[in-house]
This record gives structure tokens, sequence and C-alpha cells, in this order.
């Protein structure tokens, strides 16, 4: 296999010479060009300049991440700017919002997929990657929050001759469960999806210690009539499984605030609200990965502009239940007349507070500018859509810090108001984490097919799927 079928890709027909390719589909495309097209991003493109500084990049964040951490153990959390009123800030501000971007992975893993939708094939892997990792770096920020991380293990319910028992009561062991959970079924799920695909590669590859991983991975799998009914039967099952998952898990986030008294936090709007804003800032991720893998790896052709459009309308659909969710806040605080819940909506609402910069900026970034994606022509266009994701990823970012710090700051006692000021080492940690995610999604994207083969020749006239119309 040289590097050539690479560099010069197949020569493929027009669009319009196959009208009953789907549109979500390449068009002109045969099983064999796609699977090789694919594939071969995994076992024959070198490893070029662009990727290796990416990599060295990401590595350079997750170095820094790893030295904080070791720092943090060694002086304790005192390092980062919490301290009382504001205990909580930062490094939880971190760990909703990459529990957030989680959501999209598994919503079009699973709910697509009992949906039928089929634009979500091409984009599937890619999201359900950027899931595992996303919950991998959130799941680090309370783990650490905890002050002693060695002892995470009194969170479970274990025997022990020191009758310690979780409080099932706080929503901070309703975290562990709902969180422990959604990571264990969506790394399950994704696996059990690329098992053909890793069976595709164990072909492919030379006779060597790759293939033999790959075959270790693929489990025997042989491609038969029983291997497909099992597997799309699991899987489907999986997909039933994740699905209320997607919902239940940011709930259990949500109600780390709602059930506290706290003016800014007690409020039963918050599960759905929460909900709605991780599948914004989620998808907001996928499409900033999505853009940038179709032109760096040539898959034009499988990510096509049609499957932005869909994200985007996605993006401006979630804006707008994020925005009820604002406005719903507001309205009710004003409605309640309760003193310290009416002074912290009025703050951010009127801006005459500390927090003022913050509160106009994630109306700028998640109500305002994802609005330019009613007009068609903006939401085909690559660069906006990678613009607006960005927004709306650093909106979400402070939509959550606001949520934290500025409903703590100034609580019902007036003994205990105080500012909250970030240190270098929350800087550090934060965007620690997102060399760690760099370096996890990079890996993936050399080492796995970053697109679902099985089922993107599924798609293809002449598959079975296809003939059936599944």
């Amino acid at each position: 296999m040289d590097e050539q079928r690479i560099l010069a890709p197949p020569q493929l027909p027009s669009e319009g010479l196959n009208p009953a390719t789907p549109d979500y589909v390449a068009r002109g495309h045969t099983m064999g060009s796609l699977t090789g097209q694919i594939s071969d991003i995994v076992l024959v493109r070198p490893t070029g300049w662009g990727f290796l500084t990416s990599f060295g990049f990401a590595s350079l964040l997750l170095m820094i991440f790893g030295g904080v951490i070791i720092y943090l153990l060694i002086e304790g959390i005192g390092i980062w700017g919490i301290d009382i009123p504001v205990a909580w800030s930062w490094t939880i501000t971190d760990f909703v919002w990459w529990v957030g971007i989680g959501h999209a992975g598994t919503l079009i893993s699973a709910i697509l997929l009992l949906l039928h939708q089929k634009w979500r094939t091409s984009i599937n892997r890619i999201a359900e990657a950027m899931t595992i990792f996303a919950i991998m770096c959130a799941g680090i920020f309370p783990l650490l929050h905890l002050g002693r991380p060695w002892f995470f293990y009194w969170l479970l319910p274990y025997p022990n001759t020191m009758r310690l028992w979780p409080q099932f009561r706080s929503a901070l062991v309703w975290d562990v469960f709902a969180v422990s959970t959604y990571f264990l079924v969506s790394l399950v799920f994704w696996y059990m999806g690329m098992i053909p695909d890793l069976a595709t590669l164990r072909d492919r590859c030379a006779p060597g210690r790759r293939r033999m991983i790959y075959g270790m991975l693929a489990m025997g799998w042989r491609n038969s009539a029983k291997h497909w009914h099992r597997y799309e039967s699991a899987y489907l099952l999986l997909g039933g499984l994740a699905t209320p998952l997607v919902i239940s898990v940011h709930s259990v986030v949500s109600s780390d605030f709602a059930i506290s008294n706290v003016p800014g936090w007690h409020e039963t709007v918050f599960p759905p609200y929460f909900v709605a804003g991780a599948i914004f800032s989620g998808f907001a991720m996928v499409l900033l990965l999505c853009i940038a893998i179709r032109h760096i790896y040539g898959l034009k052709e499988f990510i096509k502009i049609a499957h932005l459009e869909v994200m985007g309308r996605i993006v401006l659909t979630t804006s707008l239940l994020t925005s009820f969710g604002y406005l719903s806040e507001q309205t009710l605080s004003w409605y309640g007349h309760e003193g310290a819940e009416h002074y912290t909506y009025f703050n951010r609402l009127i801006g005459w507070g500390q927090y003022a910069g913050v509160s106009w900026a994630i109306v700028w970034c998640n109500v305002l500018l994802p609005q330019i994606l009613w007009i068609p022509k903006l939401r085909r266009n690559e660069w906006v859509l990678a613009i607006v994701s960005l927004f709306v990823l650093w909106g979400m970012w402070l939509e959550r810090y606001l949520i934290i710090a500025q409903s703590l700051h100034h609580d019902y006692l007036p003994s205990s108001w105080g500012m909250f000021r970030p240190t270098v080492y929350d800087y550090l940690t934060y965007f620690g984490s997102i060399g760690l995610f760099g370096v996890a999604f990079l890996l993936f994207a050399r080492t796995l097919p970053m697109l679902s083969m099985a089922e993107l020749r599924a798609q293809l006239p002449g598959s079975l799927a296809h003939e059936e119309g599944r």
C-alpha cells in the first residue's frame, strides 16, 4: 500500500451522476474507495509537521497540567483562589463545562441512532471520542477539589472497618454515580461501534505487532451474518441504555446547585436549562473538531457542508432554549420578590456589580451571536460556524463561572460577602486540561478510524441496509 494513494485520492464522479446516493454520503464512492480513504489515514498516511506541532503543543499543556497537580498535592488546594465565601469556583466551573461538552457525543450516537438519523454516521465516531476525553478531563476536577484526592474511594459504598458510608442525600455522591456510569456506558458504546472497523484495520495491516493489536481489539470479528445480527442488536440496546443517561447526567450535576438555598442556585429550571446548555456547548465543540478534521485529513467528501449545517441548526435551537433559561431565571426572581435572589439576578441584569462584564459577555456569546445562524448562507459557511462555536464555548464557560462564583460571593449574610480572584494555578489547571483533551484526541486520530467505515458503507447504494431503507 503506497503513500501515493493518500496523496492522490481516486477520481470520483461528480455528485450528479448517482442520484440514488443519499445526500449525507459521499457520492460516487464505492465500498472499496470509502474504506481505503478512511483506513489509510491510520495505516499509511505519514505523520506530518502539522500533527507533530499540534501534538507537541498539547503535550506541553499536558505537562503543565501534571506539574500543577503535583504541586497541588504537595501544597493543597489553597494554591487556587478559592476561599470562604467562594469555596467553589474555577475548578468546579471546569468540571461542569467539560461534562457539558461530553453530552453531544452520546446524544449523536444514541438518540439520533434510535431516531434513524443517517447524517450522524459521518460524525458520530468523532463525537463519541470527544465525549470520552471530555469526561476524562471533567472527572479530574472534583477529585482534586476533594482536598485529599487519595481518599476518593470514600465516596463509594464499600465494606470497611471504619464504618464509612457515603451520604446518599448529598448531590456530590450523585455526581460520582452519574458521571462514572455515563463514562462507562459511553466507553462501551464507543468501543462496540468500532469493532467492525478494527477488524477492517486488522485485515488491511501488514503482519506484525500492529496487526496483532488490532486483531485483539477486533475480538474475532469475521463479518459473518451472525456477528452482524448480534452486533446490531447489542448496539441498539446500548443506544437505548445511553439515551436516558444523556438527560440524567447533567440534570444530576445541576442538582448540585438546585437543591441548595444559595441565591442564584435554588432554581427548579436548572435541570432542563443545564441539559440544553450542555448540548449547546457539546455541538459547538463537535463543529470545531469536524471543521478541522475535514480540512486536515481531506474528508470533505464524508463530512459535508450539509452535516455542518444540521449541526448549526442544533446550535441555534439550543441557543434559543438556553436564552429561555436566562429569561426564566430573571422572571422567576422578579416574581418571587425574595431579597437576596432579587439582588443576585438584578445584579446580573443591570450589571452594577463586579461581574457585569461576565454577564454581558454571556449574552453576546450565547444569545445574540448565534442568531446569525438564521441566515442559511452564514449557516453553511465554515468560518462563521467556527467563530460562533468558539464564542459559544467561551460563553458557556463564563455562564458556569457566573452561576458558581457570582452566586456564592453575595449570599444572605453580609458578614460573609467576598470576591473571588483566580490565581495563576487556576488558569494553568484549566489550560492544562485542554492539553489532556488535545493529546488524547490527536492520539485517537492517528491510531483509530475517525469515521465509522461500517456505517458509511451501509449508506452506499448496493448495501443491504441501503436497499432496506435503514
